[in-house]
C-alpha cells in the first residue's frame, strides 16, 4: 500500500469528525471517499496528506510514518510527493496560467527555465496551450479546474488528493475534468483519492468507500472478506 490510515481519529472541540477510520490504498489506484456534506470526508483526506494531525491514530506513506514527522517534511512532501486540486482550483489570480503551472517547480528550486518548460508541456496536454499567458481570471470554470490538474500533476506526485473537483463545475465541464485527470493519473501512475458526494464523479474511481458520521466503511473490503470467508468455510 502507498497510502494508509490506521484508526484515525479528529475532534474539533466536542465534535467528532473523524471516529477510528482505517483506509489502505494502493499505489496507482483511484479511490472515491463518499458521504454527505459535514461527515468527515475532507477532514480524512487532510490527515492523510499531512494538513491535519489526528488526535489518535497512524498515518503512513510509502513505509514512513506521517503523522509523526516534523512540519518541514511534512511540507517538503506536500510540495515533492502529492499534488493537490481543489473545488474552487485555488490559483493565484494575479499570476499566469504558466506561472501558476510553474510555481510548485519553482518553489522547489527548479531552474525557471525547466519549469516553464514542463508547465508548458502539461497545459499542452490538457489543451491549454495557447493559453499560457492569461490571468487566471479571464478563464472560464472548466478551463481553471484544467489548470489546477496540470498544476497537482507536473511535480510527478505519487498521491494527487482532489477534493470536490468538480463541484463548482457544470456536468459537462465536470466531467471533461475527471476524463483529464483521470486519464493523466492512470498515464503517469499516480494515486488518486478523490472526495466527494457525487456519484457521476465516484463512477471513474476503482472504488468508493464511504464515511457518515465520522466512521468509514470500505464496502469492497467488506466484499472481499465475506468472500475469503465462504471459501475458508
Amino acid at each position: 500500500m502507498i497510502i494508509e490510515a490506521r484508526g484515525l481519529s479528529r475532534s474539533y472541540g466536542r465534535t467528532p469528525a473523524l471516529r477510528e477510520a482505517d483506509l489502505a490504498v494502493g499505489a496507482g489506484e483511484i479511490v472515491a471517499v463518499m458521504g454527505p456534506s459535514g461527515a468527515g470526508k475532507s477532514t480524512l483526506l487532510h490527515c492523510l496528506a499531512g494538513i491535519f494531525t489526528p488526535d489518535s491514530g497512524e498515518v503512513w506513506f510509502r513505509g514512513d510514518r506521517l503523522d509523526t514527522m516534523s512540519d518541514a517534511r511534512r511540507t517538503e512532501l506536500r510540495r515533492t510527493a502529492f499534488g493537490f486540486v481543489f473545488q474552487f482550483g485555488q490559483l493565484v489570480p494575479e499570476l499566469t496560467v504558466a506561472d501558476n503551472v510553474a510555481l510548485p517547480m519553482l518553489l522547489g528550486r527548479t531552474r525557471r527555465k525547466e519549469a516553464y518548460g514542463r508547465a508548458g508541456e502539461w497545459l499542452e496536454r490538457l489543451g491549454l496551450g495557447e493559453l499560457g499567458g492569461r490571468r487566471t481570471s479571464e478563464l472560464s470554470g472548466g478551463q481553471a479546474q484544467r489548470v489546477a490538474v496540470a498544476r497537482a500533476l507536473v511535480t510527478g506526485p505519487r498521491v494527487l488528493f482532489a477534493d470536490e473537483p468538480t463541484g463548482a463545475l457544470d456536468s459537462l465541464a465536470g466531467e471533461q475534468v475527471m476524463e483529464l485527470l483521470v486519464g493523466l493519473a492512470r498515464e503517469e501512475g499516480t494515486t488518486v483519492i478523490v472526495v466527494t458526494h457525487d456519484a457521476r464523479v465516484a463512477a471513474f474511481a476503482d472504488r468508493e468507500v464511504i464515511v457518515r458520521d465520522g466512521r468509514l466503511t470500505d464496502p469492497y473490503a467488506e466484499r472481499n472478506s465475506a468472500c475469503a470467508g465462504e471459501v475458508v468455510r
